[in-house]
């Protein structure tokens, strides 16, 4: 056996341990979903019984007694994490975009000092700043207010990082170069020329982006004392604290299952641009 036939037969084995792990973790992650789906079908009672794989027939009475609780306004409780999670996702993107874009086309002094400043606050955890940030909100009478959860997150430095790497990668100056010889004005160019460049990138931080707003509980929990300001998070607390005497576990899960479709309707919005977005963001432009 020649040495082309042995690297051969170790690139195919490689391929299929490779290839072997990945089918296992994908059918890990669905196995999950899927035993979600089956109790989101199930009574209480019969989840009380055990393990099963098999679904049930009570799917629309707990979609029902889930829907119509009377401790918690699930519809309300879904529609103000969707509002606060598309508009973090819309200022975290644009805005990250256009600091990357600043710090990528224009050469200033202290432009690596900018730079690293971005990085170290990426190192800072959240739950470090959260009491001074309550304590500023109460003073300036923003609690109980969406304000706080979304306006913070213009200031994304891992968004920033990651808008700046794909810029490099896709954005070359001459393109920036042209377009102010063709007269035209810095928020022009970005807005017309840069983004529509860097679409993959807006669209795998967009999913990021909302996927984390959405399931944020530690900040709003601290902010939002009304029942009608509530988010997905916070409701899906009150649920697993409720008396159990009164706990009902397929409303439960159909309760967590209602707080991930919007996640999954996103992600499958915007999977082709994710996709293209990891592919091409990795090749050197």
């Amino acid at each position: 056996m020649n040495d082309n036939t042995k690297g051969r037969i170790q690139l195919i084995f490689l391929r299929v341990v490779v290839y072997s792990i990945l089918v296992f973790l994908s059918l890990l992650c669905i196995f999950f979903f899927y035993l979600m789906v089956v109790n989101a079908t199930r009574s209480n009672a019969e989840l009380a019984k055990g393990f099963t794989l098999i679904p049930s027939g009570n799917f629309f009475t707990n979609l029902k007694n889930a829907w119509n609780d009377s401790s918690i306004n699930i519809p309300r409780g879904m529609l103000n994490s969707l509002i606060i999670a598309l508009a973090t996702a819309v200022l975290t993107t644009y805005f990250s975009a256009l600091t990357a874009y600043g710090v990528h086309v224009y050469d200033f002094k202290g432009k690596k000092l900018v730079f690293t400043f971005i990085m170290a606050i990426m190192m800072i955890p959240a739950q470090v700043s959260a009491l001074g940030f309550v304590q500023l909100m109460n003073k300036l009478h923003l609690n109980n207010s969406f304000i706080p959860l979304i306006i913070p997150g213009i200031a994304a430095p891992v968004v920033f990082f990651y808008m700046k790497q794909y810029m490099e990668s896709v954005l070359p100056l001459d393109v920036i170069n042209a377009a102010r010889v063709d007269g035209s004005s810095e928020f022009r160019t970005f807005n017309t020329i840069v983004l529509p460049m860097i679409k993959p990138a807006i669209a795998v931080q967009m999913i990021f982006s909302f996927v984390s707003s959405w399931n944020n509980y530690f900040v709003p929990a601290l902010l939002l004392d009304k029942a009608e300001l509530k988010t997905v998070p916070i409701m899906i607390a009150q649920l697993r604290s409720a008396d159990y005497s009164k706990f009902d576990m397929g409303k439960v899960y159909m309760f967590i299952l209602l707080a991930i479709l919007p996640v999954l309707i996103t992600y499958i919005i915007l999977s082709k641009s994710i996709i293209k977005g990891v592919t091409s963001g990795s090749v050197k432009g």
